[in-house]
């Protein structure tokens, strides 16, 4: 590895070990592991083919993937190698990975789920393609200024990125617009506008190296990058519009919406990734296998979410338009190959489009979902439905303006359609869904989401790995169910104080990131308190600032007492066009410039908004943690990713009975877990039943007290109105439950300070944390999407 990696710097970076930078140490250092990569993923690609198998197909808008370099490096076993080869030229490996840039490929929980499902599909053997955009600037980088959220362009390919591969010859048209012409014995869809999609491949390396499997991301060009003769007049702008009209579609992930023009890029978007994957799909199963009627014996096409919904209608349009199939066939064959993830219950994340939009992009589109519209809805009649349901079953929203139903399209189009968590599922069954499931009554199934232990344990948090192994042996590093050997052991001062020890010099190290950082000081031995997500209201970040300032007062107000000290630690993206949101991240900002200057409540408390939250800093924060906030509105949070991250990590969850916090809570025992709060039913019904906030409100004083104080502009003196709508909003009508749940939560933030004060008691708990989360790994869940909803295995 010494003597490769000096090669590489030489022959391919062009530099020798004394003019080398520090980024050309990294670039060599990524070439020369995925020379070792590429070997496997060759080898794994011959052998799907000689097995001539199902492959899995996952598409998805995003793809939290991180740091890739540490990754590999583990999952092949090189990391100690790697850390000798590099110590021999004077450089420290974790300082060379502190180099490579987070892909700004993703957002939350969608994404990163997709990136933990990308590898375990890998480490389980599992022949996969993931498919999305390759985004240049991405969800953009955050800055705060003066607490207020700006948002900067992520350049995270400004120095191009070594582990990609451009595949020129995997190129296809994708059109927009033009008109449908009757041929005839066929129908032609003639677009008015196309670009060239090309794919560019990342090797996702699976644990123990056995298969390397391929996210595929799609580039824009324009078919003539320059007109020449536009240029030649000296139109130098126009020259280059069409080029400039195709790169926007993969310049920024997740365009404002608010706005005509956001709208039609969205879709441009969303059907531009989608028609190049399903092509190349197409594509790959003829070259392969001849007949396109086997398409749903070799291919399993999962749509993450609903973004790809419009692949239903691509598919159609493929089978029927060019390879000549009757519509009855075609429809058979998509349904038998497509899987559909719904991953909200929100309303407005159900994606519908405008009528006139949909059908001036994608006419030959539209007319298929009306023919598939027309089926269903002749399904429905003939199954009794009556008007009610047919209309919120029908695939054109008749309401208003008549808008393309998305979600619905998916679910009519899949022959599995799988929630996240158990509750989700049944909110799925009883809400969103209730008229498609009575229609298909055996379609909905679920799958509870999970993340990668091999990141989230072994990589982010290697002392506590090592004194898990110590402690039961390595069988958890093959899988992660085995961590339940640990349960019989939670009992054991010796082991507890080792974790803690671990723990302990995890929020050393995160302290010295915030020093450095942000020039704040944090007591490593305080109660480390963590919301690290997307700012969303039903998230209920303000829940906790709310508490934060209710905490506050009360130190001040009682300093007799002796209160436990803490770290708030918040970290989080608003949507660049969410208000509220962003006006949520300012109030955090407003509450920690007045608590952190307060002498009176010297070390007992902080709060931190770290700003830029992403993956990476997310493997710096996880292990740190000692409370999980997982605290959205009951019958809202679809599963959550983080709650599993943090309990693996050995942190107590503070939460509400919703997502995959009821099941966390089934397997780690309600002893181990503060739950509290309103449950899902309890939320539907203060809804529907005339629930009084502003009464709740005045009925708890510190309740009052809190929400007066930011209202009045206690924590805004320069513009003291600032949050007079934000918590006016909580007065009229409390959509989330922050008031209906204060004073719950409240209760349950004072349980956790007397947890705490038992410090052999809170060690056992984050043990039996620890040992009874290996459920909720992401092999768990690929496992039984392969047997359940794909029908595939692995391949020896």
């Amino acid at each position: 590895m010494q003597a490769h990696i000096l090669d590489v710097l030489r022959h391919r970076v062009g530099k020798d070990v004394h003019s080398a930078t520090p980024h050309d140490w990294f670039t060599a250092t990524v070439l020369a592991l995925r020379d070792k990569v590429i070997d496997q993923w060759m080898e794994s690609t011959h052998r799907t083919y000689e097995a001539s198998g199902k492959r899995v197909y996952y598409l998805s808008l995003e793809f939290l993937i991180g740091r890739l370099l540490r990754d590999a490096l583990s999952n092949m076993g090189l990391t100690r190698e790697m850390e000798k080869a590099l110590r021999s030229y004077g450089f420290d490996l974790s300082v060379i990975e502190d180099l490579e840039p987070d892909a700004a490929l993703g957002n939350g929980g969608l994404g990163r789920l997709a990136a933990c499902f990308m590898e375990s599909l890998a480490s389980l053997d599992i022949p996969a393609y993931g498919y999305g955009i390759r985004y240049v600037n991405g969800m953009f980088r955050q800055r705060l200024d003066d607490g207020w959220q700006v948002e900067l362009p992520e350049t995270w390919l400004s120095h191009g990125n070594p582990w990609e591969f451009d595949r020129r010859e995997s190129a296809y048209r994708v059109g927009f617009g033009g008109e449908v012409v009757d041929r005839g014995d066929r129908v032609e869809w003639v677009p008015a506008e196309q670009v060239e999609a090309s794919a560019v491949d990342t090797p996702v390396v699976g644990w123990r190296g056995k298969r390397v499997n391929t996210l595929r991301l799609w580039t824009a060009s324009a078919l003539d990058p320059i007109r020449l003769d536009a240029f030649n007049a000296g139109d130098y702008a126009g020259a280059l519009s069409e080029e400039v009209r195709a790169e926007t579609l993969v310049r920024v992930l997740y365009p404002a919406d608010s706005s005509p023009a956001g709208q039609e890029l969205r879709l441009r978007q969303e059907y531009f990734f989608t028609s190049a994957s399903i092509q190349d799909i197409v594509r790959r199963h003829v070259q392969t296998h001849g007949d396109i009627t086997t398409l749903a014996d070799k291919a399993a096409i999962q749509l993450n979410d609903t973004h790809p919904a419009v692949a239903v209608a691509e598919i159609m349009r493929l089978l029927v338009d060019v390879h000549g199939l009757d519509f009855n066939e075609a429809w058979d064959l998509t349904r038998r190959t497509v899987g559909y993830t719904n991953h909200t219950l929100l309303p407005e994340a159900l994606e519908s489009w405008p009528l006139p939009l949909f059908e001036r992009l994608l006419p030959r589109h539209m007319q298929i979902i009306y023919a598939i519209n027309s089926r269903v809805l002749r399904e429905a009649r003939k199954g009794g439905l009556d008007d009610r349901a047919i209309s919120a079953i029908s695939l054109i929203d008749e309401a208003g303006e008549r808008r393309v139903r998305m979600a619905n399209l998916a679910f009519v189009g899949a022959h599995s359609v799988n929630g996240v968590a158990a509750l989700h599922t049944e909110l799925m069954k009883s809400t969103v869904f209730a008229d498609l499931h009575g229609l298909y009554p055996t379609r909905i199934n679920n799958k509870t989401n999970g993340v990668t232990p091999r990141r989230w344990l072994q990589q982010c948090n290697p002392g506590l790995t090592s004194v898990i192994t110590d402690a039961i042996g390595p069988a958890f590093l093959d899988d992660a169910a085995q961590l339940a050997d640990l349960d019989a052991l939670a009992g054991d001062a010796a082991l507890g104080e080792r974790i803690a020890e671990v723990k302990r010099a995890n929020k050393v190290a995160l302290a010295s990131y915030v020093r450095q950082t942000m020039g704040l000081r944090l007591d490593p031995d305080a109660l480390f308190d963590v919301q690290i997500k997307r700012i969303h209201e039903y998230k209920r970040q303000l829940l906790n600032l709310i508490e934060t300032v209710a905490l506050y007062d009360q130190i001040r107000s009682h300093p007799e007492r002796d209160w436990v000290p803490r770290v708030k630690i918040f970290g989080g993206k608003a949507a660049s066009s969410y208000h509220n949101a962003k006006l949520i991240i300012k109030l955090a900002s407003d509450i920690a410039r007045r608590v952190n200057a307060d002498p009176s409540v010297g070390g007992l408390l902080k709060v931190v908004f770290m700003p830029d939250y992403n993956v990476s800093k997310a493997e710096r924060i996880i292990p740190a943690a000692d409370l999980s906030e997982q605290i959205s509105t009951a019958g809202m949070e679809a599963s959550g990713t983080g709650n599993m991250k943090f309990a693996l990590n050995g942190a107590l969850t503070i939460g509400t009975l919703d997502g995959a916090n009821i099941e966390i809570k089934d397997h780690v025992g309600d002893e181990n877990i503060v739950i509290f709060g309103l449950t899902a039913d309890e939320v539907a019904e203060k809804r529907a039943g005339g629930y009084n906030p502003r009464a709740v409100i005045e009925a708890s004083r510190e309740l009052q007290q809190a929400v007066s104080a930011i209202a009045t502009g206690v924590f805004s003196p320069d513009d003291p109105t600032r949050y007079a709508g934000l918590m006016g909003g909580i007065y009229d009508h409390d959509w989330f439950m922050v008031a209906a749940d204060f004073d719950a939560y409240h209760a349950a933030q004072r349980r956790v300070d007397r947890l705490w004060e038992d410090q052999a008691g809170w060690r056992e708990k984050a043990i039996r944390n620890i040992a009874n989360v290996g459920w909720f790994s992401s092999d768990r869940t690929i496992g039984e999407y392969a047997r359940d909803i794909w029908g595939v295995g692995a391949v020896s």
